[in-house]
């Protein structure tokens, strides 16, 4: 079934998003204030070593990869509204799964596994928002509109990373991490108030479809996006530890300017890749985005690391709707929301493999070398563009 409403144009797309928008923003609200807070209490509080921080930190998003064909099921046959709403208390409710395990905290281990529970709850509580929102959105304005829904989406969770680090250095600093998962609880339900009043598109399938069918449509860009998203996951994953190590002091400066680049990116560039082309783009960003990764492993001073995530942001703010793009063309229409999550999907194996590996590789090598690996994993990114882009000019010549 499909909506038959015209799709907005112009400034339109955005009036038509907003709110939208606005509600993925404070929901996201939920991850930011844990980005800096989270590694730090695991390793200062349950004195647990690298290792552990990058299982716990990637255990949500394996959780999100298991969840997302379910996900994306669920918003193309049962409405993308009801996705995200029931994602948005979902979100919530692994606040008090975090609130648990504070109980825990002279059992170290017990405390910690609490934990991982509360991660794969936000993990089901995302899967829904994203994939419900992105299907929502291209329901909304259409599909020819998919990169700035993706864009402006975007902009939304970053901003969110951006804001919240700081907020959620505050919380902890006042509160502890009693006062991180109070704010898990609540920011989500904040963000299920927005939603009600805007205009629900309707399910646009009226049968489950199998994952793997979707996957082999959009496998491709997929695995651009896996490997340029390494250099946005070893950020969110050890920059506070990095900051730790070297004695340099607050690291919530570091996602704010990650965020702050991405963000910046998307205003001024958000509408090239359904402009010019997802390949074309993504294939200029991820080498900013891996000039990004090199400077932060070289980074002497803080500045330097502040420099490099911020254009590790800008590169990646890109890549995102770039490979997003080609993915999009590539699936079946009328399984947007299920298309979506499978592309999203190389994002969860990403960032569910680099946070453990990197761990290891911080353990035995020190925490500045999952940054020359994050280089060389965005690096090879470049690789995947050139092919996509080599496949659209071949699809020109035999047209």
């Amino acid at each position: 079934m499909q909506s038959t409403s015209p799709a907005p144009g112009g400034a339109n797309v955005f009036l038509t998003l907003a709110p939208i928008t606005l509600a993925v923003f404070i929901a996201f609200l939920t991850i930011g204030i844990q980005l800096p807070v989270l590694p730090l209490h695991l390793h200062d509080t349950l004195g647990m070593g690298p290792g552990v921080v990058g299982l716990v930190v990637g255990a949500q998003f394996a959780a999100a990869l298991l969840s997302r064909a379910w996900a994306g099921n669920f918003a193309d046959m049962r409405g993308a509204k009801r996705a995200v709403i029931t994602g948005a208390l979902t979100a919530s409710a692994s606040g008090l799964i975090y609130l648990a395990s504070l109980a825990f905290v002279d059992a170290p281990v017990s405390s910690v596994w609490v934990l991982v529970a509360g991660r794969v709850l936000l993990a089901l509580g995302e899967s829904l928002i994203v994939t419900g929102t992105m299907g929502w959105g291209i329901g909304l304005v259409g599909p020819q509109n998919g990169g700035k829904v993706m864009a402006w989406l975007g902009i939304a969770m970053y901003a969110a990373y951006a804001l919240g680090a700081p907020v959620g250095v505050a919380f902890n600093s006042v509160a502890g991490f009693s006062g991180i998962a109070i704010a898990t609880i609540v920011t989500p339900l904040l963000a299920a108030i927005i939603v009600p009043g805007v205009r629900a598109t309707p399910p646009s399938a009226t049968r489950r479809t199998p994952f793997y069918k979707v996957l082999g449509a959009v496998w491709a860009p997929g695995v651009g996006l896996a490997l340029s998203s390494v250099g946005f996951g070893v950020i969110t994953a050890f920059i506070a530890l990095l900051f730790a190590a070297k004695s340099w002091g607050n690291s919530a400066l570091a996602f704010s300017a990650f965020g702050a680049a991405f963000i910046g990116a998307r205003l001024l560039f958000g509408h090239l890749p359904d402009k010019l082309g997802g390949a074309r783009v993504a294939l200029v960003c991820v080498v900013i985005e891996a000039i990004g990764q090199l400077l932060i492993w070289g980074a002497g001073t803080a500045p330097l690391a502040y420099m490099g995530a911020a254009l590790t942001g800008f590169g990646y703010s890109l890549a995102f709707p770039g490979f997003g793009v080609e993915a999009m063309r590539r699936a079946p229409p009328q399984t947007r929301a299920l298309a979506m999550g499978a592309y999203v999907a190389f994002l969860d194996i990403s960032l569910g493999i680099t946070s453990p590996l990197a761990g290891m590789l911080a353990a035995h090598c020190g925490i500045s070398a999952v940054y020359l690996a994050g280089a060389a994993s965005v690096s090879l990114s470049f690789v995947v563009a050139l092919m996509l882009l080599g496949r659209q000019s071949q699809g020109v010549r035999h047209a």
